[in-house]
């Protein structure tokens, strides 16, 4: 109940500004966090493995980075956030409304990295040609979506959700074995999170989050019933540290059911 209070006040915009502008939008040096997670997510994809006709985005919140390199792979993503100021943004962006958020430098620092020579504009296309749904869902509720998935999603990607809306290590297990339930066996699940953060700012909302250590991680995951495939992690330097959270680090996972 207190964390949906909190979210009552989650401002997208202010969120965006806090963490996808310079300087944690920096795209000078792979040492940045922004780069690093678009690179974690580009060189898993670029193995070809990871592919099918559905992937599920699960807590998108109002950011499109996390499918860049994923819209290459598959037929459909669906984009899911419990808040509807979240879905509406995401909304704005897919019908390329005016006013919305400039996600061009992450599109361009994309195709950079993988190399095809593909235009910006092309991905940004393919993007929104396939961003076929933005649905609802709470991660909580052992069907996130509100009823059993069929067929399974062959993929998801989760970014910066389960620990930001979880109040303890237990639920953010639990909700982690939840969207779980989403993918088909043998699946694959791409994660990116926060390490050792309590709290994070999104305009007049304080938003708790529950304080991760790579073992927490790692355990929620053998719990849920997935295969680890590649753990990294990336320590939050001074530089980056802005006052709009207490993030000690990032880390990404690459995980199969």
């Amino acid at each position: 109940a207190a964390l949906r209070e909190g979210y009552e006040r989650f401002d997208p915009r202010a969120y965006l500004h806090n963490n996808y502008l310079p300087p944690r939008a920096d795209f000078s040096s792979e040492e940045f966090v922004v780069p690093w997670k678009l690179r974690c997510l580009a060189e898993t994809f670029a193995s070809g493995e990871i592919r099918g006709r559905t992937l599920i985005d699960v807590g998108s919140g109002p950011t499109i980075y996390q499918l860049l390199s994923a819209c290459d792979h598959f037929e459909e993503i669906v984009a899911t956030d419990y808040l509807a100021v979240n879905r509406e943004e995401l909304g704005r962006w897919a019908r390329g409304d005016p006013g919305t958020f400039d996600w061009s430098p992450f599109i361009r620092h994309v195709c950079k990295i993988e190399g095809r020579g593909e235009p910006w504009q092309e991905k940004q296309r393919r993007l929104r040609q396939r961003l076929r749904r933005i649905l609802p869902i709470d991660v909580h509720q052992p069907d996130p979506l509100g009823a059993p998935l069929h067929p399974k999603a062959d993929a998801i990607v989760s970014a910066f959700c389960l620990e930001a809306v979880s109040p303890d290590r237990a639920a953010f297990a639990r909700a982690l074995a939840h969207v779980g339930s989403l993918l088909r066996p043998g699946g694959h699940a791409l994660l990116l999170g926060a390490l050792g953060e309590s709290f994070y700012l999104a305009g007049a909302a304080a938003l708790p989050v529950v304080p991760l250590g790579e073992d927490d991680v790692r355990g929620a995951l053998r719990a849920a019933g997935f295969g680890l495939r590649d753990f990294r992690s990336y320590a939050m330097p001074p530089a980056l540290r802005t006052g709009v959270d207490d993030v000690d680090g990032v880390f990404f996972v690459h995980a199969q059911k």
